[in-house]
């Protein structure tokens, strides 16, 4: 690995050369409570449900003149009502020889971004929103970047002195300054303590994301998402994944004991893979990992797909009895999934491409990522791949503009990053793709008609989100499964290829999803269909006819995933570079400034 670059002295956005995440200097000041006896304002109960504020009316506010930001000296900002948009599709009458399709709202969510109008953060999802409830107790927060006093000002307020809030990071050097400023920062609250993870590889970063929520109800809640603990994190595209609420479990719904795993994508399985996610902490969180054994997590419908730092010898291990971390992980998800898609297209979606070399990305992370359960019966044809990342116009038009490029990366510089690209290249598409082309060649890369875009509206917002999607054909229509985590393209990530031993080297912590319709089919095979869903969570209704037309014959379930890019992908002309940090920009972005580079 490269060794790190010298920081510059203003860095806007708490990331370093090389693209990975490093601390940011804490910016707010939040009144603190000096009393050693706290106690609530009102009894800890559910809040009243308010009614929404009135916004001054926009009616001209849309993502096409969103774009004209460029040109503007500033955005309108406007109130976000507090409540959310039901995912409950209306029932409708059908005639007696009819089954009405069950609608699915998408298992996950994009982050609300308040310059944003109201019509494109329909179904969204803020911090507030999952920090903010009064009846939590505990609550465990797992990332890189973390501002605690940003996380504290999102509890409620009558309980922010009161939630016992763990902060769980990976900066265990005691001269980092970002272990400085978040031991400094949990001082000041006597209810904040801050553990540092076990990190036992030189490369690794502790770059997991995932919140452990226990509620004075008797519920806990698991939630795994995309953003850092930073303001500036909640201003770029994210995405959430949030476990049902899950009861403490009763004699009824105790795991029986088995000598196997139970099978991936069930409630027990996932509660397993999570347990011994913990346990790769050593004795830090012995304590959580026992609270969160005693409940219940039959209603979970996702796989955890994660990363620990170590090797893992695939020879002596076994994928029945033994939980698998890194790419082996997915491959073994995928590889249970049946999909019979002829031409399937995968697409995967991150803010960061380390140098990770042809033969890697070619021979074991895609070659995981093409796994199904048919694959292994028949020689199946490769899926097609595509890799969505910005451009430096999708950057210096972003609603931060070039403030926001320092957490996007991918060097382009060297003779060997020059190689990888041109090996990346054919599969480069526009995160935006709404730029007007900047010569002849580039033309022919944005020949979509606007009537047929699919508009996702989140154009002006950059891309921090990670996801891998595979849609089952190049119409993408349908979804064969799909994955929210934290983990770009790299090796420390998902783990370097399998060497002579049979070990994996998996340096870093990562965390997430995988979904597939089968979750939702009830067991009956190809019941269920997954479909990408646009400005909002929920499939189409059953009532719609267009939405009907929609299903494949025999589906009596959709689910919904929450698209973050709009479809159908519009790929990179001949000329257009990818973003990279490292470099400068002498063109101002929309506010009038230049990007000095790294």
């Amino acid at each position: 690995m490269e060794s790190p670059q010298k920081r510059r002295k203003l860095n806007l956005t708490g990331r370093n050369s090389e693209g990975e995440e490093t601390p940011q200097t804490n910016t707010s000041s939040l009144p603190i409570s000096t009393s050693n006896t706290p106690r609530t304002r009102r009894s800890i109960s559910p809040p009243i449900r308010r009614k929404p504020r009135t916004t001054r009316e926009l009616p001209e506010k849309t993502e096409e003149n969103l774009h004209s930001i460029e040109q503007s000296s500033h955005l309108v900002k406007k109130e976000l009502s507090p409540e959310q948009l039901s995912n409950v599709s209306a029932a409708s009458p059908f005639s007696s020889n009819e089954t009405p399709i069950s609608n699915i709202p998408s298992p996950v969510q994009l982050n609300s971004v308040e310059d944003l109008p109201d019509s494109l953060n329909v179904d969204t999802i803020s911090l507030k929103d999952i920090l903010g409830n009064p009846l939590i107790r505990e609550c465990w927060v797992f990332n890189y970047l973390i501002d605690v006093d940003f996380v504290m000002s999102k509890f409620d307020a009558d309980i922010k002195d009161l939630v016992q809030v763990k902060i769980v990071h990976g900066s265990w050097r005691n001269e980092d300054g970002n272990k400085i400023r978040i031991d400094e920062a949990a001082k000041r609250y006597q209810n904040v303590q801050a553990i540092t993870a076990y990190l036992p590889e030189a490369y690794g970063t502790h770059h997991s994301k995932m919140i452990i929520l226990f509620r004075h109800d008797g519920h806990a809640e698991v939630v795994i998402l995309t953003a850092n603990m930073i303001a500036g994190d909640w201003r770029m595209c994210q995405a959430v994944w949030k476990s049902p609420l899950l009861p403490l479990q009763t004699s009824a719904h105790a795991e029986p004991a088995s000598s196997s795993l139970p099978s991936l994508g069930s409630g027990a399985r996932f509660k397993h893979d999570l347990l011994a996610y913990l346990k790769k902490y050593d004795t830090r969180l012995k304590s959580l990992a026992s609270s969160l054994s005693q409940y219940d997590f039959s209603n979970v419908r996702a796989a955890l797909v994660a990363s620990t730092p170590g090797k893992q010898n695939l020879r002596s291990l076994d994928p029945d009895t033994d939980t698998l971390w890194g790419w082996p992980a997915i491959q073994r998800v995928l590889g249970t999934i049946s999909m019979a898609s002829p031409k399937p297209y995968i697409v995967v979606q991150i803010s960061s491409v380390a140098s990770i070399g042809e033969k890697w990305a070619s021979n074991t992370l895609f070659d995981a990522l093409s796994s199904s359960e048919t694959s292994k019966e028949t020689k199946k044809p490769r899926p097609k791949f595509s890799i969505i990342f910005p451009t430096p116009d999708e950057i210096r038009r972003s609603i931060d503009g070039y403030s926001c490029g320092g957490s996007i990366h991918m060097k382009t510089q060297s003779v060997a990053q020059s190689k990888q690209l041109a090996f990346l290249r054919p599969m480069l598409c526009h995160w935006a793709g709404d730029a007007e082309p900047q010569s002849p060649q580039d033309s022919s890369s944005m020949t979509v008609s606007s009537a047929n875009i699919r508009k996702a509206g989140r154009r002006r917002v950059a891309p921090h989100i990670k996801t891998y999607v595979r849609f089952a054909d190049s119409s993408m229509t349908s979804i064969d499964w799909a994955m929210m985590t934290s983990a770009n393209l790299s090796t420390q990530a998902w783990g370097s290829a399998i060497n002579a031993s049979g070990e994996v080297r998996v340096c870093s912590y990562e965390i997430g999803v995988v979904v597939w319709p089968g979750l939702w089919s009830d067991g009956v095979k190809g019941g269920a269909q997954m479909v990408p869903v646009f400005g909002k969570d929920t499939p189409c209704s059953g009532e719609d006819e267009a939405g009907r037309a929609e299903a494949g014959e025999g589906i009596k379930t959709k689910i919904g995933w929450r698209m973050p890019y709009d479809l159908p992908l519009v790929p990179y002309g001949k000329n257009e570079q990818p973003w990279c940090a490292a470099m400068p920009c002498e063109e101002p972005d929309w506010m009038g400034r230049s990007w000095p580079g790294f």
